[in-house]
């Protein structure tokens, strides 16, 4: 590094490049790991990272490095920070950058971009990516003058972690990275509150609070409703403190789930398009809260639930997302944690009242759950060959600890586990990238939440075909020795599309077939441990295996069924059928 302190009397000033100074203040700002490839436009921002000791990680695809910054996000609560250069190292972003958008992820992206003396002028690799990537992003920060490099970094962790968290782009033109600049010592700060996320929280009106108490106070069937907005606002033992002192059962988005613990007795599981028990009740239900939840397509079976009639009581940091479509009629614009902490506050008395009151509606859920675990027992427990999808997360249920971590990739993987998993105490055991629900999320994310928690068993669900899109994820899991354990749906297929063309269309296929690769020889060959299984009677003892052995990233292949019809779980469990023209994410 080129910086040099000099002494003006009044305030201590420092010259530095500009690639150094975002890199200082990173640091200010407790940066976590960071994933990235460099271009020549961020080389003195890698030099000045390399000097300071701040962890950095080369990834082979941009898209996969903010996949990674955006599970170590969820898992710490802090943003994450990827970086790439110009052109297609910027584009390659997008994907990742509107998961984490449309998920209320902070991520502070870094670009690269081009010489503003040359720009425009067929620069290498330049493109508009601002202009690409402005609708991913909360917000766009171009640094046009290098010495206010410290205001706009403390800008992008303050839009990052405020509000609905979010990604913010920090583009850097090489010019501004390369040249040097004098920054006042003073300027080199960090906002603590803007480290974490929700940096500040807000509380819904306190009118808005009683009337909304009122409401729940005289139901005798309510429901609660809980998105990613209660993980991300650290709501879950909040949550799970109200529910219980008011006996309110609660259902789960994907995101949501681990809002309450999903072994916890007011547990209903998954809601939507794949349920247990929940829709039943929900249609039943006098009226339902809904929090941290955008009640999108999948949750709400393409807008069919809750049905008209039902009062609906919406908490969310976002006055936009209520009432967006289903008519609301008590709007709680707020913090999910404080607007919870609220309600809590205002139905304290007569809470052991209505506790009595709706014992007997708890014990009809208890029973719903329970009639619903016997019918689906057979199919927990199969011997069939190749496996079958509900054995394996069956299998996972009975050997994951308590603090483990379960990334499921998007598709077929989400849908199964978001079913049958069962996370076993509050708060984010289970890490689903359901803002975009791109296929590729699972050993990239497997690797963001293994970095994030290192002493937390990860394990990270994924198809052949997510896998086949990001396989070089598995050089770098090794390359970190990062000790994640993949889990490799090999159904030969793609899988979730290959399901709905046999629901949709009587069998007939079309581009949905894949090799069939042992992907445990694969992994061998890429530094990771590898694990076939073939047999279900095989699964737990895989599972043990890399539960044990934590010195590098285990890959387990498990050879699944080839029968379209059993491998989507809507099919399978019988929920509504699916009919030609039904458009299922």
């Amino acid at each position: 590094m080129n910086d040099k302190a000099t002494d003006t009397g009044d305030n201590l000033t420092v010259e530095m490049s500009g690639g150094e100074a975002i890199a200082r203040m990173l640091q200010q700002h407790e940066v976590g790991p960071m994933f990235g490839m460099a271009g020549f436009q961020l080389l003195p921002f890698y030099a000045a990272i390399r000097e300071l000791g701040l962890a950095h990680t080369l990834i082979n695809d941009e898209r996969s490095g903010a996949f990674m910054a955006d599970a170590w996000s969820r898992v710490t609560g802090r943003p994450g920070v990827c970086d790439a250069t110009l052109g297609p190292g910027a584009t390659n972003l997008l994907t990742s950058l509107t998961e984490s958008l449309n998920a209320g992820i902070p991520i502070i992206a870094i670009a690269g971009d081009a010489n503003r003396t040359h720009a425009w002028k067929n620069m290498t690799q330049e493109t508009r990516q601002v202009e690409m990537l402005r609708p991913a992003v909360k917000e766009v920060i171009r640094v046009e003058v290098g010495e206010r490099i410290p205001e706009h970094v403390r800008r992008a962790y303050a839009v990052a972690t405020s509000g609905r968290p979010g990604p913010v782009l920090l583009d850097v033109p090489e010019d501004i990275s390369h040249g040097m600049f004098e920054f006042a010592a003073s300027e080199l700060y960090a906002d603590p509150a803007t480290t974490h996320a929700p940096s500040r929280r807000t509380r819904p009106a306190r009118a808005d609070v009683d009337r909304a108490a009122t409401l729940l106070a005289d139901a005798k069937r309510p429901v609660i409703l809980a998105g990613g907005g209660v993980h991300i606002s650290g709501a879950q033992d909040v949550l799970t403190s109200f529910a219980e002192d008011q006996a309110i059962p609660v259902a789960h988005t994907l995101s949501g789930k681990g809002a309450i613990a999903c072994t916890h007795d007011l547990s209903l599981g998954l809601f939507g398009r794949y349920d247990r028990t929940a829709n039943g009740l929900l249609d039943s239900a006098d009226a339902i809260l809904v929090v941290g939840c955008k009640l999108g397509e999948i949750a709400t079976k393409r807008y069919t639930i809750p049905r008209p009639g039902i009062p609906i009581i919406h908490l969310d940091i976002l006055p936009e997302e209520i009432g967006r479509w289903a008519q609301t009629d008590i709007a709680l614009c707020g913090d999910a944690r404080e607007g919870l902490a609220d309600l809590h506050d205002a139905l304290a008395d007569g809470a052991e009242a209505r506790r009595d009151a709706r014992a007997g509606y708890i014990a009809e859920a208890g029973a719903g759950k329970a009639k619903w675990r016997a019918e689906v027992e057979e199919r927990l427990t199969s011997e069939e060959v190749p496996v079958n999808m509900a054995r394996m997360v069956h299998e996972l249920n009975n050997i994951l600890p308590e603090d483990a971590i379960l990334v499921a990739d998007g598709g077929f993987a989400a849908h199964w586990t978001g079913l049958l998993y069962d996370t076993k105490r509050a708060g984010r055991g289970f890490i689903v990238d359901r803002g975009m629900a791109s296929i590729g999320y699972g050993v990239s994310g497997g690797i963001g939440a293994q970095l994030a928690a290192p002493d937390r068993p990860v394990f990270t669900l994924t198809g052949d075909g997510g896998l086949n899109m990001t396989l070089g994820d598995l050089e770098t899991a090794a390359r970190l020795g990062v000790p994640v354990t993949v889990l490799v749906v090999n159904n030969a297929a793609s899988g979730y599309i290959k399901a709905l063309q046999h629901a949709m269309f009587g069998g007939k296929y079309q581009s949905a077939d894949l090799s069939d690769l042992n992907y445990a020889a694969i992994a061998e060959h890429l530094g990771c441990r590898g694990i076939r299984v073939e047999h279900p009677d095989q699964l737990a003892d895989a599972f043990r295996t890399a539960l044990d052995n934590r010195d590098k990233p285990n890959v387990i292949d498990i050879v699944v069924t080839r029968d379209a019809g059993k491998m989507l779980p809507g099919v399978d469990n019988r929920t509504a059928p699916i009919k030609k023209g039904d458009r299922i994410a």
